[in-house]
């Protein structure tokens, strides 16, 4: 986190949010996962912030600015009663299906470029057929900005909202060992152009991944620059 702040915080406006209700949460958790979570009292805590956090970024995002989440810990392997990989709920689709259960949004798309595919995401909208859920997974630089470009080209309905989960550990310092920072750049303008055409540009990110601390805080500046 202070790795990102810090290239952030003097080119940036921050805000911070607040708890969301456990109403929130049940949107897309069982009771039972909650209750689990409930368990380890600080973990809960920082876990609900995160959540805030993307519900605050959405609520941004509705009033035509572009928002990015940054928050821990991530939530894409956050499924309704179970999760793993440092997630315990999941932010952007509990953000998400706030806004539509509140009537805000109908349809919405979600690219998540995490390294590691949001499972969690995925089993959550599964059978919702007004929210498309889609990872990249191209092994090849150019292949991968071309997949997300093909995937938003072929989406001729409307949206109402553009959801991203930003993971930035397919960078070639990082895990995935293939993208450069330029890509992210090139990432989050592409999102941008397509949100412009498709949704006004309503469109907000979450942090997923990342954990290279020494180019991490210069990954997410420049999707940023790119997706504002």
């Amino acid at each position: 986190m202070e790795s990102i702040y810090n290239e952030l915080h003097e080119r940036f406006e921050f805000v911070k949010p607040k708890p969301p209700s456990e109403v929130d949460l049940l949107l897309v958790h069982g009771k039972g996962h909650v209750e689990y979570v409930k368990t380890h009292k600080l973990l809960y805590e920082i876990a609900l912030l995160a959540v805030g956090g993307a519900i605050k970024a959405s609520e941004i995002a509705l009033q035509g600015e572009p928002a990015f989440g940054l928050i821990r810990p991530p939530g894409h392997h956050a499924s309704p009663n179970s999760s793993w990989g440092f997630c315990y709920f999941n932010n952007i689709a509990i953000s998400l299906e706030k806004l539509r259960r509140e009537g805000n949004v109908n349809r919405a798309v979600i690219v998540d470029f995490d390294l590691h595919y949001g499972d969690g995401t995925a089993n959550i909208f599964q059978s919702v057929s007004e929210v498309t859920y889609f990872h990249p997974d191209a092994w090849n630089r150019q292949a991968f900005l071309d997949e997300i470009l093909r995937f938003l080209a072929a989406i001729k309905d409307k949206v109402d909202v553009v959801a991203v989960s930003s993971g930035f550990d397919r960078h070639e310092q990082d895990w995935g060992g293939m993208l450069k920072t330029e890509d992210y750049y090139a990432i989050g303008k592409i999102i941008k152009q397509f949100a412009e055409k498709a949704c006004e540009g309503k469109r907000y990110a979450v942090l997923e991944g990342g954990y290279n601390h020494s180019v991490l805080g210069k990954n997410v500046q420049a999707f940023l620059e790119g997706f504002r």
